[in-house]
């Protein structure tokens, strides 16, 4: 079992790195720095989901509570 983690492991290595080691190369950069700022832009857009998802649910509980439907005119 622990033979077949290590041959997984070093398939992503050689592949799966490949890119960012590809890319930081045609940029001029230390791949290192290219794989911290897809780490880093991934969390960031994280929170940012998860900010407007928050922000989207209050918005909808304020909308059903300002325009609840009423059953007459006189429940004013």
């Amino acid at each position: 079992m622990l033979q077949f983690v290590y041959k997984i492991r070093h398939y992503f290595e050689k592949r799966g790195f490949y890119v960012s080691s590809r890319l930081a190369d045609r940029l001029g950069m230390r791949a290192k720095s290219v794989r911290l700022f897809f780490i880093y832009v991934s969390f960031a857009t994280l929170g940012l989901w998860f900010a407007i998802y928050l922000t989207l649910a209050f918005l909808l509980k304020l909308k059903d509570l300002v325009f609840t439907k009423r059953s007459s005119v006189f429940d004013l």
